[in-house]
């Protein structure tokens, strides 16, 4: 029954994760908009005339040259200028990345938590309190993520190369390019880099989405709205898909910005934890700024947990006489 969990899970999983890959890509490219280090910012800090003038000019000229602010845009907006500038494949920059995440994070958080659901259920009642369900999601959430955390950080930073220059892009060639570079250039603990924003993140997004789930299925089968089919299925997950999205947004940018920052020898680093990012980003954009990238979070959220779901229920429905 254990295995079986692991597999169901990890088809449906993999499945819903490719996709909606684009929409996970434009929200990825959204949550870095606005961060207030820009690369090569020093190099236009200082501006000194090309000329020398007499003494006795009464000219001034300025020392410093102002960069106007990024024009943020919306999420289609972001997705036409994906094409426009790099091409309609770009939208799946990453994919590779995202298959591995999926296949190590989301099978052992999900068979993880139907080896939990089967050992806390009530035999009698065959129901599982809701206090169960998220106990259930908080654990298998940790245990996965803290196993996919390297796939999740190539994942980010494969989505998020395009949007830098050129001279700063990274160019991972494949998922298996980005971990060989990351170990060898910044050392094997990188590939670990924002694991605690991952872990915590990957609670509250298992514990969110799982839960809600099934306790929205019950109430839904219980009530006889409906029957328990694709209408259910589809109703449940939309619900989980919201509470999973308000709930982890918040971490996710933090997450976003930490596991994208580049690190180099001898240079301070953007931030030096989930809580000195948190902190900057709040004062330097507003609290907004942590639900920023959120319409695409929602709209990839709704549509992978719909996916997600719709094909576990059906993959269990294949494998239930094995």
């Amino acid at each position: 029954m254990g295995l079986k969990g692991f597999v169901e899970g990890g088809v449906a999983s993999v499945i819903a994760g490719a996709s909606t890959h684009p929409l996970d890509l434009i929200k990825v490219r959204m949550q870095l908009q606005g961060e207030s280090h820009v690369p090569n910012l020093s190099s236009v800090q200082s501006c000194r005339p090309a000329f020398a003038l007499s003494s006795t000019a009464n000219i001034s000229l300025p020392t410093t040259l102002e960069l106007p602010a990024p024009t943020r845009v919306g999420p289609l907006s972001i997705g036409v200028r994906i094409i426009q500038s790099e091409g309609a494949a770009a939208l799946f920059s990453g994919i590779s990345a995202t298959l591995l995440r999926q296949t190590l994070y989301s099978t052992t958080r999900m068979g993880l938590y139907d080896v939990l659901k089967h050992k806390w259920t009530d035999p009698d009642t065959n129901s599982m309190p809701l206090a169960s369900k998220i106990g259930a999601g908080l654990i298998s959430g940790a245990v996965g993520a803290a196993v996919g955390n390297p796939a999740d950080v190539a994942m980010v930073r494969m989505q998020a190369d395009g949007r830098l220059p050129v001279d700063h892009r990274r160019n991972y060639k494949s998922v298996v390019d980005a971990l060989s570079q990351m170990s060898k250039q910044e050392g094997v603990a990188s590939l670990w880099r924002g694991s605690s924003l991952t872990v915590n993140r990957a609670m509250i997004v298992t514990a969110s989405q799982l839960a809600s789930y099934d306790q929205a299925k019950e109430m839904i089968l219980e009530k006889g709205l409906l029957s328990d089919g694709i209408g259910t299925h589809v109703a449940a997950s939309f619900v989980a898909g919201f509470v999973a999205s308000v709930a982890s947004n918040p971490i996710d940018v933090i997450k976003t910005r930490v596991m994208n920052m580049k690190v180099e020898p001898g240079v301070e680093p953007p931030y030096k934890g989930a809580l000195d990012c948190a902190v900057k980003t709040v004062k330097a954009e507003g609290p907004m700024a942590l639900y920023k990238g959120f319409i695409p979070t929602i709209s990839r959220q709704g549509p992978f947990t719909v996916v997600l779901f719709v094909t576990l229920e059906q993959v269990r429905k294949l494998l239930k006489d094995f």
